[in-house]
């Protein structure tokens, strides 16, 4: 129920995304609160979004670039690598962090009225600020070897981050909406973000699956949203430096378009059931 004299809004009847935009000041807000607090009385600050990729990029080059092989078997391994856990970790940060938001945010949800939305959608976007230094890091490595993208290039890579955007924040804002009935639901995401690093090409090629699958699940592995996004960093940030042997995954351009479909069916699936929901929020929580 609305009252247009005074402004309320019944939890559930806003306008959903739309209301989140038109209130970006209180995006602002919750974003610069986020991030605030995610460095609050910490030594490094900042330093932990170089350090934490970097320390898990040493893991997996040393046990799979050096111990398997594949640093001999694929040229630039490392930025391979990198350009690949910069775009899962944005998504599994930005998803997980949504799922948990309304009931990080129980108190502030319990007390006013505010468009709940913004809570996964700020998760997001703090998942995007801190994914940029780890851009700004490798574009910098790779210019001292050599990269020099083309306008193609770069659009892959912003096209990446647009499909991750929008498939992390219409799950985060599914499974959030869920969870805060059924806290289930963020054991569940757990396991579907440790699967995303394996479940997608980031530390291994392509043709490694091509090779060993059966051509129908070779077409289902790259319908897969995740796989055409870290391919479309690979091709903006590692197929430029020339590599050997290297080879654009097969119709990469249409599973592009295909994960941006599926990312917004997700995102409108998520806002429908998050609307269903929302009007149990306060009382669940």
């Amino acid at each position: 129920m609305t009252s247009p004299a005074l402004g309320l809004v019944k939890p559930g009847g806003g306008s959903g995304l739309l209301e989140v935009f038109r209130r970006r000041h209180l995006l602002n807000l919750i974003v610069r609160k986020d991030v605030g607090i995610r460095y609050r009385g910490s030594v490094l600050g900042w330093l932990w979004s170089y350090v934490k990729p970097l320390v898990q990029f040493v893991v997996f080059f040393v046990a799979l670039g050096v111990f398997l092989g594949l640093n001999r078997n694929i040229d630039f391994y490392p930025i391979y690598l990198l350009a690949g856990i910069t775009a899962v970790t944005f998504f599994n940060e930005a998803f997980t962090n949504g799922t948990r938001s309304l009931v990080d945010n129980a108190a502030l949800i319990k007390k006013i009225y505010l468009p709940r939305e913004v809570f996964p959608v700020s998760s997001m976007i703090v998942a995007g600020v801190n994914t940029i230094p780890q851009i700004i890091v490798i574009v910098i490595i790779t210019l001292f070897i050599g990269w020099t993208p083309s306008p193609l290039h770069i659009a892959a890579i912003l096209l990446a981050l647009v499909i991750l955007a929008i498939l992390a924040t219409g799950l985060g804002m599914l499974f959030g909406a869920i969870n805060v009935t059924f806290r289930d639901a963020q054991s569940f995401v757990e396991i579907i973000t440790m699967m995303s690093v394996w479940a997608s090409p980031v530390m291994y090629q392509w043709q490694m699956v091509e090779r060993v699958v059966p051509d129908w699940l070779f077409v289902l592995y790259r319908f897969n949203p995740l796989t055409a996004t870290v391919e479309l960093f690979h091709y903006g940030l590692w197929m430029p430096l020339d590599p050997g042997g290297a080879e654009t995954m097969p119709g990469l351009w249409v599973f592009a378009g295909i994960a941006l479909v599926v990312s917004l069916v997700v995102l409108a699936v998520g806002q429908i059931v998050f609307h269903r929901l929302e009007g149990r929020f306060a009382q669940d929580l």
